[in-house]
């Protein structure tokens, strides 16, 4: 078993979920039809290739390091010669994600980071205009799976982030994973294995996928000054 993890930052992010035309929200975390979509970029796929079942094979886990606030943005569409229609496209902002991807194929993880690292197409977070913030931190391990590695891998948030909760030594952060991964976990299902990107006919099938939380070290920790005889303010 071989695990790449991917941490994933920018201004915006969207994960769309069930949506209407007039109204389009936003999931909490990447879905993992978003991160094969993002893959399927990288290896410089086409929106009906085939070839991305394959990637609903990867095992796949998510930690939510940062979460986002949701912001809601407007929009004005033609959807009739001369009538224009006021659209709503939900975001997050400033949130930081982990995601991990597993495999038994070792060749294969190795073949999705170097694409990663050298894209065929752009990549985005959930929509075009959501660029990631950079070159993405991609790190490989050996020996575990997705949720063995979000597990021990340091708190990702943003150093602002961290230093706001300097007051806790450690951090509880939710991750979600396929089921499989947390088999003592309940499981939900989810209409997030993607088959298709074809813009005029997109078709997924139903996953499971289960959530827990981990405890994570806070590296900005620092604890309160403690009153002492001669801080005659440190009572107050």
């Amino acid at each position: 078993m071989k695990t790449i993890s991917i941490r994933l930052t920018s201004p915006l992010q969207s994960y769309g979920n069930e949506a209407q035309f007039a109204r389009r929200t936003t999931g909490d975390y990447p879905s993992k039809s978003a991160i094969v979509g993002m893959l399927a970029a990288a290896l410089g796929y086409q929106r009906d290739d085939p070839a991305i079942n394959a990637l609903n094979d990867l095992l796949f886990a998510v930690r939510v390091d940062q979460p986002g606030q949701v912001m809601t943005e407007f929009q004005t569409a033609e959807w009739k010669p001369g009538t224009r229609k006021l659209t709503y496209r939900d975001l997050l902002q400033d949130a930081v994600f982990v995601v991990a991807i597993g495999s038994e194929d070792e060749a294969w993880l190795d073949r999705l980071a170097e694409a990663l690292r050298h894209p065929r197409f752009q990549l985005y977070l959930g929509r075009r205009a959501n660029v990631p913030a950079g070159v993405l931190k991609i790190q490989t391990f050996a020996g575990q799976d997705p949720v063995g590695v979000l597990a021990q891998l340091p708190w990702q948030a943003s150093r602002w982030y961290q230093r706001r909760s300097r007051r806790q030594a450690s951090m509880s952060v939710q991750l979600i994973a396929d089921a499989v991964l947390l088999p003592e976990r309940r499981a939900d299902l989810v209409r997030d294995a993607v088959h298709s990107f074809d813009q005029k006919h997109r078709q997924y099938s139903f996953r499971p996928i289960a959530v827990t939380k981990v405890q994570l070290a806070n590296p900005e920790y620092k604890p309160a000054p403690t009153a002492t005889a001669q801080d005659a303010f440190g009572q107050v």
